[in-house]
């Protein structure tokens, strides 16, 4: 280490007390991290391209500084769905801050990764006060029954109104409409339960019907007037 006259001139003064880095809370804990082995936690962030024309949102699970579990979800671009793909394979394994200067492709994916890196570091992960964490798996477990990613798709105009396409239940086939044409009600197909259904072996008419629902008010004794198909009226 080299340093220069005007340092090594200098009379030496003591430090004093070494309180060292401020505690976070880890799982339950409260932890000094020194390494990136200390680093533990389960969290998700956001993260977006540079013209913001897509997201990613990225969920880690992370135990002794090593990112066992990721989760990857995009909407956007098909470049991103693929970097999600590659970010898939390439994350869990790797440290945090190997993961931080891991080039992920897609700008989303990059930034979802920065914004996470923050959180866990700070100890503001979603498992900061739960004993132990997170089981690995936990990011599968936030996808639900069907293991798909929950969409809101819906789209508006002035001159014709709102049209509902996806929401959390699902693909949404129909909406119910009252006496002021208003949305009171939905119907939906619960897409992921359905293909489960189909690939045990079910007809997919069975399958189709065991999957539809809806949503709010949704016969003519609740109000309901008129069912349209958003997608096509």
């Amino acid at each position: 280490m080299q340093f220069s006259k005007e340092v090594e001139n200098m009379v030496c003064v003591a430090k004093g007390p070494k309180h060292g880095p401020a505690p976070i809370p880890e799982e339950g804990k409260w932890v000094q991290a020194y390494e990136i082995k200390d680093i533990n936690g389960y969290t998700h962030g956001v993260g977006w391209c540079a013209p913001q024309q897509g997201a990613c949102k990225l969920s880690l699970n992370v135990k002794d500084g090593i990112i066992r579990e990721a989760l990857v979800e995009t909407i956007g671009c098909s470049g991103m769905t693929h970097s999600a793909a590659m970010a898939g394979e390439i994350l869990p394994g790797k440290t945090i801050l190997e993961a931080l200067n891991t080039d992920l492709v897609c700008d989303a994916i990059n930034t979802a990764m920065r914004e996470l890196f923050l959180q866990i570091v700070y100890g503001r992960t979603q498992s900061a006060f739960s004993d132990d964490g997170l089981v690995i798996g936990a990011g599968l477990e936030d996808l639900g029954k069907g293991l798909r990613s929950m969409t809101g798709t819906i789209y508006g105009t002035e001159a014709k109104g709102v049209r509902y396409l996806e929401l959390t239940e699902g693909y949404i086939t129909k909406l119910a409409l009252d006496k002021d044409t208003q949305v009171i009600g939905y119907e939906y197909i619960k897409l992921g339960v359905m293909l489960d259904n189909i690939k045990k072996g079910m007809s997919a008419d069975e399958a189709l019907k065991k999957a539809t629902g809806h949503y709010g008010r949704f016969t003519k004794e609740d109000g309901v007037v008129k069912f349209i198909d958003p997608r096509k009226e």
